[in-house]
């Protein structure tokens, strides 16, 4: 008689599960949290990293000696009655009595210090594995943080349209009650719903906008697509380019980026290659020792050997000197690299400058202090009728033209500053 409170209690509490998995509370977050979440998260970065456990495994093999080799040879599975009369054992029932057969334990021996070269090259790889791995962060880095300001500028600029269309929305009402009143004519309502629509047409594209870099954020973070993230930071300070020079900074970027790096231990890489090739030149000793029964004079011989490859017709020139021409080449590519950074850097601190002295003026010339309480203002004189409808919006679009370009110029200071940071390789200080 209570299997069907049972049963409705057990969807009841379905639904609430379903619900409450499906319906993910805002998420506020800075941006030091942000970066954290992401080091911890991102899939990316993840499986970079198993490359540096991949170089690490190489060297390991590296430090591995040859293995021992065990043969046998020249088994007998059976024998003829000759071969018995020359043997003359006395008589036992064993059945492998007249079986001849040889056992032989080899171990390679390398010379020239092989596997030591070989360890110190597979670690130049595993450094490289690692400069690869911060390389990429680099960028991820970057793309976070690009990201970042993207949706703030977004979230600023849908609120300063937001708070123009609450300004407007009061306007059109009033004006649709003073049309349908006969004290007004439809053409001056028109233009205010048409100014009205524009407004909304712009708020509608950038939420558009704000939902790709969203999704570009969340993909980073490794975040559900159902989360929605509130950036609650304000855009940092923006660094003075006087308190930067230009040389300190290609000295960063010579020292701390990390494709430079790559470039530098790609170099050594086939140092250590040659120093190893080279060593091939030197053959590798054989020690052994066999046991064979039946095979010569003796019925149970033990003996030990030694063998040696004799080096006159491979001394291993080709790869010798394949590796010789891999580190002109790389050396070319190193110096390549060099020149393009540097310029890089130069370039990206120039359109810093100019970006920042731009955003300056703008900041200096600014009405944005007095933008809000202007809005205000005119929408009650054009209530009042002390102004025209063109009056009113020209200064509606002047209000949200400069409201924009004062946060563009920000968001591109705060672009080709993360920008700047990205071509040295390092955080500016």
């Amino acid at each position: 008689m209570h299997t069907p409170k049972l049963i409705l209690l057990a969807a009841l509490l379905l639904h609430l599960f379903t619900a409450s998995a499906q319906e993910q509370p805002d998420i506020k977050l800075s941006c030091e949290e942000i970066e954290t979440l992401f080091l911890q998260n991102n899939l990316e970065l993840i499986a970079e990293k198993y490359n540096i456990g991949i170089a690490d495994a190489a060297i390991i093999q590296a430090r591995l000696w040859d293995n021992p080799t065990l043969s046998v040879s020249n088994v007998n599975l059976w024998s003829t009655k000759a071969q018995e009369r020359e043997i003359n054992d006395p008589p036992h029932n064993s059945y492998l009595k007249n079986t001849e057969f040889s056992i032989e334990l080899s171990q390679i021996i390398q010379t020239a210090n092989k596997r030591g070269k070989l360890i110190r090259r597979e670690k130049v790889a595993k450094e490289i594995a690692q400069q690869e791995f911060e390389d990429v962060l680099r960028g991820l880095k970057t793309e976070l943080r690009k990201s970042v300001y993207e949706i703030q500028y977004a979230q600023a600029y849908i609120d300063v349209l937001v708070n123009q269309q609450n300004s407007t929305n009061p306007l059109v009402e009033a004006y649709k009650k003073q049309v349908q009143q006969g004290n007004m004519a439809k053409g001056e309502l028109l233009r205010l719903q048409s100014s009205l629509l524009e407004l909304e047409n712009e708020i509608n594209g950038l939420r558009m906008e704000l939902a790709q870099q969203e999704k570009t954020l969340k993909v980073l973070l490794n975040m559900s697509p159902q989360t929605h993230i509130e950036i609650i930071d304000k855009p940092h300070k923006e660094k003075n380019p006087e308190q930067l020079t230009l040389s300190d900074l290609l000295q960063q970027a010579d020292e701390y980026r990390p494709d430079m790096k790559q470039y530098r231990l790609q170099t050594q890489f086939h140092r250590k290659s040659l120093e190893y090739e080279k060593s091939l030149r030197t053959p590798d000793v054989t020690l052994s020792a066999n046991y064979d029964r039946y095979g010569g004079v003796w019925k149970d011989f033990v003996g030990f050997g030694v063998s040696i490859d004799l080096p006159f017709l491979n001394r291993n020139r080709g790869n010798i000197k394949a590796a010789q021409l891999s580190i002109a080449q790389n050396l070319s590519r190193e110096q390549q690299q060099q020149n393009i950074i540097l310029h890089e850097v130069a370039a990206a601190y120039n359109n810093y400058t100019q970006t920042y002295r731009f955003y300056k003026k703008i900041e200096e010339n600014s009405l944005l202090p007095e933008l809000d309480s202007m809005l205000e203002l005119y929408t009650k004189n054009l209530l009042n009728k002390n102004i025209s409808m063109l009056e009113y919006v020209d200064f509606m679009e002047a209000y949200r033209s400069n409201k924009q370009t004062v946060l563009s110029a920000k968001k591109e200071l705060t672009m080709q500053f993360e920008e700047l940071q990205y071509l040295v390789g390092t955080d500016i200080q």
